[in-house]
């Protein structure tokens, strides 16, 4: 009988000697050692139109700031762009003392009526035009979508018609029904790609549940279109804020004037303050920043949904 041949272990590496790397890496595949790793083409022309596109944005940035804070005869005796030698805050404080803070006033209330009636008139149009099915929705539909295709100066002249028949004029009811039936169209089309996403089985279990109309309404499709809501919320609220065609056709006096009006107030008969006119307009567009800082997440996911599908 044979006895099994004995298996002598290897013997341990000899001192200074590495042992056998184990990276499970070829030998052929290793790069060589001091040759750097080589990276692709450098894309020059993108370079170039990224660089120009900043430029594009950061100099009319800076041109508001920096003459924000010159004096006017620094801004007469320097350049647009140099640096101001002295730097004040007197233009803010001339902002400020030129009725300011009744043109911000007039521009919040307008803005947040506009966001109220759209959101309260934008969601349930929606919500009738993916759930219905009828052919009067469908005609509906088609006339919010030919909104979009007409401009506010077309019809600038039939509406101030309206306003001053309903005796609406030289008020600010008179800028927010405009602004909001302006801002509806696009409100409208942005809501009905949302509540598209919804899945029909979400309808089908509150239907089971035994919920009406209105309570799937309310308990369904209000929190789940909340990205959509808080998009057509910023962008009614920016073309309300910015709104200057119809408060300057359907106001007058100067109590009813809001802030792009208020830049007139840096004008008189031998030129114009540029110095005030760019901190107001400083003072104009730190509440629109603000404003799409907190909401800019909700705002991409509001515009984009529904055009994955």
């Amino acid at each position: 009988m044979r006895h099994p041949q004995s298996v002598r272990p290897a013997p341990p590496p000899t001192r200074g000697t590495p042992a056998p790397a184990t990276t499970g890496v070829r030998a052929d595949e290793q790069p060589a050692p001091g040759r750097a790793r080589v990276r692709g083409p450098v894309n020059l022309p993108a370079g170039v139109g990224a660089t120009l596109w900043l430029l594009v944005v950061v100099l009319p940035l800076y041109y508001i700031l920096v003459t924000s804070l010159r004096t006017p005869d620094g801004y007469l005796n320097d350049g647009a762009l140099a640096l101001p030698g002295t730097l004040t805050l007197d233009n803010y404080g001339r902002v400020l003392g030129q009725g300011f803070a009744r043109l911000l006033l007039n521009s919040a209330v307008v803005t947040a009526a506009t966001i109220a009636l759209v959101l309260a008139l934008a969601l349930p149009a929606a919500y009738a035009i993916v759930r219905g099915t009828s052919r009067a929705v469908r005609v509906g539909f088609s006339l919010f979508l030919l909104g979009l295709a007409i401009p506010a100066q077309a019809v600038v002249v039939p509406i101030y018609l309206i306003i001053t028949r309903l005796q609406l004029y030289d008020s600010l009811l008179a800028i927010i029904l405009p602004t909001v039936a302006f801002s509806l169209p696009m409100s409208v089309v942005v809501l009905t790609s949302t509540l598209r996403d919804i899945p029909d089985e979400l309808y089908e279990a509150m239907t089971v549940d035994g919920a009406g109309p209105a309570r799937t309404f309310t308990r369904l499709v209000v929190p789940l279109a909340r990205p959509g809501l808080v998009s057509i919320g910023i962008f009614s609220g920016l073309g309300a804020w910015n709104g200057f065609l119809f408060p300057l056709v359907l106001t007058q006096s100067p109590e009813q004037r809001v802030l792009p009006l208020g830049l007139w107030n840096f004008q008189n008969q031998f030129g114009t303050d540029v110095p005030g006119l760019m901190a107001l307009v400083v003072f104009s567009a730190l509440p629109v920043l603000t404003l799409y800082l907190f909401g800019r997440r909700h705002l991409l996911g509001g515009l984009t949904a529904g055009f994955g599908k």
